[in-house]
């Protein structure tokens, strides 16, 4: 007897590693992560869930040394996160995120994610991700416009057009 499933009739298409793993050099921004004992899980690799962690301290490092944002003025929340995972970090891997604002709206801004392990002088991706960030006003609660001085930093430093 042969069993016919739905997965048989899909046609088949290339797997996310020969996809995703071209390396796109326009990030001009580049910060190094430290990883710890407790990222990893028991079959030697970083566990899925430390990504975003990962995603965060390259953010706050990215708004602190290039945007120079204002936390006492305006804060961030993020909307949404997205990561696709390419190849494992495993122990002893040395671990950089490539950051950049992609698009800025009125109130929200994309940020793109490069996860990349270093062997040598060569970087091999291991994820790609996205954030969505929406700038959000203490006193309100509510989504405010991304302070002009912040989105003139985005602007110039990533050469968007505005």
């Amino acid at each position: 007897m042969i069993f016919k499933t739905l997965w048989q009739n899909i046609s088949k298409t290339k797997d996310k590693k020969s996809v995703e793993s071209v390396f796109s050099d326009k990030f001009n921004y580049k910060t190094n992560i430290h990883t710890r004992f407790i990222d990893f899980d028991m079959m030697g690799h970083v566990n899925n869930s430390v990504y975003f962690t990962y995603l965060e301290i390259a953010r706050t490092k990215y708004w602190e040394e290039i945007i120079k944002w204002d936390w006492k003025k305006t804060g961030i929340v993020i909307a949404h996160a997205e990561l696709d995972y390419i190849l494992p970090i495993v122990m002893n891997d040395k671990v950089a995120i490539h950051v950049k604002t992609s698009r800025i709206g009125t109130s929200s801004f994309d940020l793109d994610y490069q996860v990349v392990k270093i062997k040598g002088a060569e970087e091999i991706i291991c994820s790609k991700g996205k954030t969505v960030c929406i700038a959000v006003d203490y006193t309100s609660g509510k989504p405010t416009p991304i302070p002009e001085a912040e989105k003139q930093k985005m602007l110039g430093f990533e050469q968007l057009s505005s």
